[in-house]
């Protein structure tokens, strides 16, 4: 699966005047807890890719299924992190990437073709560029349902948090960075706090890094999952306000408390999984 690209300059550093630029080396990181089946889906995905990623490390959190099976027999590497979290699996993938840009993705995300070779473009040509992020649509529910919920879900998401960020956020199922920014950032990371949103808190570490950008052409597809639970949402909630907490101590108290006490029964969509939970 992996493809060598032509070298392009080291981290932080410019091409000659003059020189070509080559697109980014991209190494795609994914994080994995018992989710063999979409995993499976997902490399299928980055095959079918335009141009493939330099490498694919697949993080394993712990799967009692076959996802860190089901990654070999991609072609994918393989590397185990014993600390439960979606934080730390992410971290651990993303330490280990040796090109210039890390991509990221979850388990549960089918990417489309022309995914990498944008990111690689991208990275490739536009040095000031330090992230980038991308919207999503809803699978495995009622086609017009997957596109209103992905844009009415995320767009809430890029809106608020974009606002608590103080720029663009990004989205942990679709996202890329460069490198030398994660290198920049990895000591202020808080992977090793328990239920906080890690794109929300990298989101915050890289502003100031470069240039942070949505791009509406990165659309990916992703799992349903979170419609599906009222109990789900007030839990993602309660984790972006711990999240918040770190980094604006006095916001972050008044929207735990708003979000602790709104534990509905889930509601369950015909052909939905239940929701799926680091």
């Amino acid at each position: 699966m992996p493809r060598r690209t032509p070298a392009s300059p080291e981290p932080g550093t410019a091409p000659r005047p003059g020189a070509p630029r080559a697109p980014a080396g991209v190494t795609l990181v994914v994080p994995v807890l018992d989710d063999a089946t979409h995993l499976d889906r997902l490399l299928r995905s980055v095959a079918a890719q335009t141009r493939a990623p330099d490498a694919v490390v697949v993080v394993d959190n712990g799967s009692r299924d076959g996802s860190a099976a089901v990654a070999r027999s991609h072609g994918a590497t393989v590397l185990h992190e014993p600390r439960r979290g979606i934080w730390p699996a992410a971290a651990r993938g993303y330490d280990a990437v040796r090109t210039d840009v890390v991509a990221r993705c979850d388990a549960d995300t089918v990417l489309p073709r022309g995914w990498v070779e944008r990111v690689a473009a991208r990275f490739g040509t536009e040095p000031d560029l330090a992230a980038l992020t991308g919207p999503a649509d809803f699978a495995d529910v009622p086609r017009a349902l997957g596109h209103v919920g992905g844009t009415a879900y995320l767009g809430a998401y890029f809106l608020l948090v974009g606002a608590m960020v103080g720029g663009t956020t990004l989205f942990g199922s679709n996202l890329a960075l460069r490198r030398d920014v994660w290198r920049a950032v990895r000591e202020d990371v808080h992977d090793d706090v328990p239920e906080i949103h890690d794109d929300m808190d990298l989101s915050y570490h890289v502003r100031g890094r470069g240039r942070v950008e949505r791009d509406a052409a990165l659309r990916v597809s992703v799992s349903g999952r979170p419609l599906v639970s009222l109990r789900g949402l007030a839990a993602r909630g309660a984790w972006g306000a711990r999240t918040s907490m770190l980094h604006a101590p006095g916001l972050g108290p008044r929207l735990e408390r708003r979000w602790a006490g709104r534990a509905a029964a889930p509601l369950t969509v015909r052909g939905l999984p239940g929701n799926h939970r680091w």
